[in-house]
């Protein structure tokens, strides 16, 4: 008889990524590898994922204890925008050396909450489906100074 384990495996950047923080959530009280990095255990959830036909819309959540641990971190990660990157991973319940990955899911926080119990962040697509931008950004005077509201443009 096949067992079949699944787990996911998170990373999650800063901007700069020099902050790198590295969760699983299948190897109780023991550290993982994957892909040449250790993971640590962290009780999370990952779900919600969700998927227009544009490929604008891909959403999803991330589900932690609330406690001194996390929210150490997560103020920033909602403040600063940070990359969470998900793999969902076929893995050995034996070995924490060995795990294939089913599938990768990339997304910014976008916005986060928590109660007494548990904290939630909230991921949303960097990925803008007409342009590709990575993230989306639009002009605007703060960032390139007097915009030309006429088509009468010079260029010297």
């Amino acid at each position: 008889m096949t067992t079949i384990a699944v787990g996911n495996y998170l990373k999650l950047n800063n901007a700069n990524q020099t902050l790198v923080y590295r969760f699983q959530n299948f190897h109780i009280g023991q550290n993982a590898s994957f892909e040449g990095e250790t993971y640590t255990f962290a009780p999370f959830g990952f779900s919600g994922v969700s998927v227009n036909r544009t490929g604008d819309n891909t959403e999803a959540t991330l589900l932690f204890p609330n406690n001194q641990l996390t929210r150490s971190w997560a103020v920033d990660a909602i403040d600063e925008g940070w990359i969470a990157t998900v793999f969902v991973m076929s893995l050995d319940p034996d070995d924490r050396t060995t795990g294939t990955k089913m599938h990768q899911y990339v997304g910014q926080v976008s916005a986060g909450n928590w109660d007494e119990s548990s904290l939630s962040l909230d991921l949303g697509t960097i990925l803008d489906s007409v342009g590709s931008d990575v993230p989306v950004r639009r002009l605007t005077q703060s960032l390139i100074g007097n915009i030309p509201v006429s088509s009468g443009v010079r260029l010297r």
